[in-house]
């Protein structure tokens, strides 16, 4: 439960048809296998006490009346265990019969939630059994105990505040309203569906489209369980379906006619709840709710899925590149369109952020049927300017026709040292940005000169750290790359590399590749690269993981500890993950104000810093409560 994790099930028991008895007992024994994988919510099928599939046998009083007893006794033997539970079976109420879910915990029936939508089309004739419940939640007699029946009842859990539990039974999902949507505006982070949904071919994949669609909508936790292979008799055939979904991804499935009943996994109702937050779209102000409230022991979920290290990064989807470089280019398109400018402007160094930006304004002038001499790339050499990266930067313009100007800014350089009193032999700060502002003054004033717009080459990864000289390359009048951290830079190169059919291209683009992600700042010794950004502030990947579940998700410092050592285990230890996690928090804060001015650039994706729209940050906040404890 710590940091917002809860592990949920979804299963499917073994059922026979009107055999409650039998099925009491597959029931326990499915409750046994979660709770050895330490469950804490478990959701089973509709109608699973009696079996969805027993026609008219649900109108008989034998047979409502053996289900309640099985109720009871499940119910019964939950008791010291630490899990809520919800299970379906017919509820008679006077004299109609109603298709329910019990929810059930450390042997109490919390409540029953009727099944608000009873279809009636098909094979599904439920009106010829059920009916509707009409009137407002209220308690009821089962058995001699007084429980709460109604559709809108919301289970909250009092030791995890995030975890409120709605349900709802399988055709509530499939109407235009389902009660879901209550549910969540009322605060529900988990909805539960009992269901007992038949298989027919291409109901799979609509029923996992459905799942995520919905989840993402409710922004949501939805665990589904379906009914499995020991429903099928006469005309129907079931599945086991069993998926659980969260905010539009699909984290645990059992395929249909899989032998593992069982689908597990962990949710985070700690992210829910702050994308929630951020979005203000649910209101929680539903009075008409009856809460109940439940306890969980309190201890810490064991992680068992996959934590994504690298989560800008595109998986088995190359179209996304392509999807990226587009907004990329025709964002600078518009603004050279807008801006009626002759060309566009962009320093080349070599290195990975300017290439990218070099490619960016190729597709910005394809768009527009410039030609490439409409781009002009300057490269800048100064004090510690390698031949590699020289090279590479000549090779790329090249390979590309784009023109190529030089201008060697090292007397520039000295000369402005002098003027101000900086010692020769002095390597520090100074040093390094008269360098960086330097060449942003040649790349301005060249624009003057020639009617043309820089493009700025500084990434997302770069804005978040604050690794940009102010009024240097901090600098630009459209900046490309602003919402691309570096670890997708590499990535949206390499892909070009890997697809393009320009031979010469391909080949300056994997030199740029190999070559160490560096400033180039300090003097290069035996002609190599002295300066490599990550031995000062850390690796990437490390950085680009915290600012991704920090920024898009409201990760605590301890919990981006928690889930960075999970996805980098064998690659980084505890101690060099907290320790570049410092540097990140103490840069993220006192480097806002670069951020506060920056310039205008793209938005690609759910991650941004701009000061107008995603990422409003006083430039001198205090960040005494993302300290990490030593």
């Amino acid at each position: 439960m710590r940091d917002g994790f809860i592990k949920i099930g979804a299963a499917s028991p073994q059922v026979g048809v009107a055999a409650c008895s039998e099925n009491k007992a597959y029931i326990l024994d499915c409750i046994g296998q979660a709770a050895k994988r330490d469950v804490r919510v478990l959701v089973l099928p509709e109608l699973c006490i009696t079996g969805y599939t027993c026609g008219d046998l649900l109108l008989q009083d034998a047979l409502i009346k053996a289900a309640a007893d099985a109720l009871i006794e499940i119910a019964r033997q939950t008791a010291g265990l630490d899990m809520l539970v919800a299970l379906g079976l017919p509820v008679a109420v006077g004299t109609g019969l109603l298709n329910c879910a019990a929810i059930v915990h450390n042997g109490d029936i919390l409540g029953l939630v009727p099944k608000g939508h009873v279809p009636n089309y098909g094979e599904f004739y439920e009106k010829r059994h059920f009916t509707t419940w009409q009137g407002k939640t209220a308690p009821v007699d089962f058995c001699g105990r007084q429980v709460p029946l109604g559709e809108k009842q919301l289970f909250t859990c009092s030791g995890m505040p995030g975890l409120v539990i709605g349900a709802e039974i399988c055709e509530d999902l499939w109407v235009p309203a389902p009660p879901s949507i209550a549910h969540a505006a009322a605060g529900a982070s988990v909805v539960l569906n009992l269901s007992a949904s038949n298989e027919v071919v291409g109901k799979a994949a609509y029923r996992r489209l459905l799942l995520k669609s919905h989840s993402a909508r409710l922004c949501c936790a939805y665990a589904y369980a379906d009914a499995g292979c020991g429903e099928s008799t006469t005309d129907l055939v079931f599945g086991g379906h069993n998926i659980i979904a969260e905010n539009g991804r699909i984290l645990a499935e059992t395929a249909p006619f899989e032998t593992e009943p069982l689908a597990v996994t962990e949710v985070d109702v700690a992210r829910i709840a702050y994308e929630r937050r951020r979005m203000q779209m649910f209101t929680f102000k539903d009075e008409a709710y009856t809460r109940t409230a439940f306890s969980l022991a309190h201890r810490e979920t064991r992680l068992t899925g996959r934590i994504e290290p690298y989560p800008f990064i595109p998986h088995n989807d190359d179209a996304r590149y392509d999807d990226i470089l587009n907004i990329q280019a025709h964002g600078l398109k518009k603004r050279w369109q807008h801006a009626k400018s002759k060309c566009v402007l962009v320093g080349v160094s070599g290195g990975l952020d300017s290439t990218l930006a070099l490619l960016v304004a190729d597709k910005a002038a394809k768009l527009l049927g410039r030609k490439p001499g409409d781009i002009m790339a300057v490269t800048m050499p100064c004090f510690g300017t390698t031949a590699l990266t020289r090279d590479n930067a000549l090779a790329l313009c090249e390979s590309m026709q784009v023109p190529c100007q030089t201008v060697d800014i090292t007397l520039a350089v000295k000369r402005h040292l002098q003027d101000i009193g900086q010692p020769a032999d002095v390597l520090d700060v100074t040093y390094e940005n008269a360098q960086a502002r330097e060449r942003t003054q040649v790349l301005m004033d060249l624009a003057n000169r020639y009617n043309g717009l820089v493009a700025g080459t500084g990434d997302l990864s770069e804005l978040a750290l604050g690794w940009a000289t102010y009024n240097g390359d901090h600098m630009s009048m459209y900046a490309v790359n602003a919402s691309i951290p570096k670890t997708l830079v590499r990535h949206m190169v390499a892909h070009i590399a890997a697809t393009t059919e320009n031979a010469a291209l391909q080949n300056a683009l994997l030199a740029i590749l190999d070559t160490p992600i560096s400033p180039e700042l300090l003097p290069a010794r035996d002609g190599k690269i002295t300066q490599r950004t990550e031995d000062l502030i850390g690796p990437y990947a490390l950085h680009d993981f915290f600012l991704y579940h920090m920024v898009r998700w409201g990760a605590s410092p301890a919990k981006l500890l928690r889930l960075a050592c999970l996805a980098f285990n064998g690659e980084y230890d505890k101690p060099t993950i907290k320790k570049w996690l410092r540097v990140f928090i103490t840069r993220f804060f006192t480097q806002q104000f670069k951020r506060s001015c920056m310039p205008d650039g793209p938005k690609v994706g759910t991650v941004s810093l701009s000061p107008r729209g995603d990422w409003r940050m006083p430039s001198d906040a205090e960040f005494s409560a993302w300290e990490m404890p030593e």
